[in-house]
């Protein structure tokens, strides 16, 4: 049901202005969906970071370096995730960045560390102390999409209605997609299961989800042979139900980690890289996590 009406949202969130919109530059395809059901036309907005790159090791090419320079606002989250963006956008007039992470009201989640979210390899200087998947909690989407709607309106003040109206419609989308998934969800909230790195700290807060671990931490960095002794105890002793994959990434240590435990095995992709780029899609990311979720975890 939650798929049906995403996909008539769909209709909605697409359809092209009439005008010329800004041109907006997104660093992750989450915030280029948010940002493309705001402008109105996804054509206006360039998306850095392809499907499967890392933002911890991309290296920008020169026409996106030009698509940077050009932009009428720059989304990104900010460099506790996008450390390669820095230099960059350190020249640019701050009326043409948008940091999400820096946003009033947004909930910022200290990163897990110790027990099933620790890992042997020393962190990068860039993780940080902040969760930077701040966009699978639905509260710092709306967020995301009212603010901006007030910069976009600032850049083109004679459409600024209709940002703000295509952006309060999408909030409210969110938010029933939200409630939806917070009713689906119920019936698996105690269920146990490992993920395949910490990306969903934000989306498990919102729907009162209990993850046991990660089997990386950082997905750049996988676990050595000890980490995996450790996990495999873990998911025997803890009753677990389900261990996640994801789309982007080869699941063979998943295999390794799990040979032989009665588990259920299911994929879950915090980034949807495989849809267009367009405001439904960032619903669709929502609505395919908790499809994944119910499915794995349902007895």
């Amino acid at each position: 049901m939650i798929r049906m009406v995403v996909f008539f949202v769909c209709c909605l969130l697409t359809a092209s202005p009439v005008f010329a919109a800004p041109k907006l530059v997104a660093s992750l395809k989450p915030l280029a969906d948010l940002a493309a059901g705001v402008v109105g036309d996804p054509s206006r907005v360039e998306l850095l970071l392809p499907g499967g790159a890392s933002p911890h090791s991309f290296t920008l090419r020169p026409s996106q370096m030009r698509a940077l320079a050009a932009a009428d606002l720059v989304v990104w989250v900010g460099p506790q995730l996008e450390n390669f963006l820095v230099r960059h956008l350190a020249s640019l007039p701050e009326e043409r960045l948008l940091t999400f992470g820096s946003l009033s009201g947004v909930r910022l989640l200290p990163a897990r560390r110790g027990g099933a979210w620790r890992h042997e390899a020393v962190e990068h200087d860039e993780d940080g102390d902040i969760d930077p998947h701040l966009w699978l909690d639905p509260d710092n989407a709306r967020l995301l999409v009212l603010a901006l709607a007030e910069r976009l309106a600032g850049i083109d003040p004679e459409n600024g209605t209709d940002y703000r109206r295509r952006a309060e419609r999408l909030a409210g989308w969110i938010a029933a997609l939200q409630q939806g998934l917070s009713d689906r969800l119920a019936a698996v909230r105690t269920k146990k299961y490992l993920v395949f790195h910490d990306a969903y700290q934000y989306f498990e807060r919102a729907f009162g989800l209990e993850p046991l671990g990660a089997l990386a931490i950082h997905p750049d960095r996988p676990p050595g042979a000890r980490r995996l002794r450790e996990l495999r105890d873990l998911l025997r002793r803890s009753g677990a139900v389900c261990v996640f994959s994801e789309p982007q990434f080869e699941p063979k240590l998943l295999r390794v980690l799990t040979e032989g435990l009665a588990l259920r095995h299911g994929q879950l992709d915090p980034l949807g890289v495989d849809r267009p780029v367009s405001g439904a899609s960032y619903l669709d990311l929502l609505a395919g996590l908790g499809d994944g979720l119910v499915s794995c975890l349902s007895n």
